[in-house]
């Protein structure tokens, strides 16, 4: 199963558009979305500004797991009718696996969040 840079990147192949046009109008650098398309999962807001630029509507491209990572999917929390405890068993999940899911995802957010201060900084200073 494709991750979902490597998702993005046959998107982008198959729109024709070439990456630097793409670049060019998300404000980003060749090497930022070269490393995008490595990652496992990408920023909703990134994967959306990119389906602008190419005309593309990612939110059937990613399965549901992966879809479960990006906000194409609104889940409803319903708080428990009752109190009592079922007697259903259920099993774990390793808590390294959970960890270190987490921690790519507070990356992947994390790189986001500098490459749209830098883009603020740009506009608000220019180029150097």
């Amino acid at each position: 199963m494709p991750n979902q840079g490597e998702i993005l990147q046959e998107a982008i192949k198959n729109s024709g558009i070439s990456i630097t046009r793409i670049v060019e109008e998300l404000g980003i650098t060749r090497p930022t979305i070269y490393r995008k398309f490595k990652e496992d999962t990408l920023d909703y807001a990134f994967v959306k500004r990119v389906g602008d630029v190419i005309g593309h509507d990612f939110s059937q491209d990613f399965t549901s797991l992966q879809q479960a990572a990006l906000p194409f999917v609104t889940s409803v929390v319903t708080p428990f009718a009752s109190h009592s405890v079922s007697s259903k068993s259920v099993t774990p999940q390793t808590p390294e696996v959970d960890c270190t899911k987490q921690l790519l995802a507070l990356q992947a957010k994390y790189i986001s969040l500098l490459e749209a201060y830098n883009e603020l900084l740009l506009r608000v200073y220019g180029p150097k």
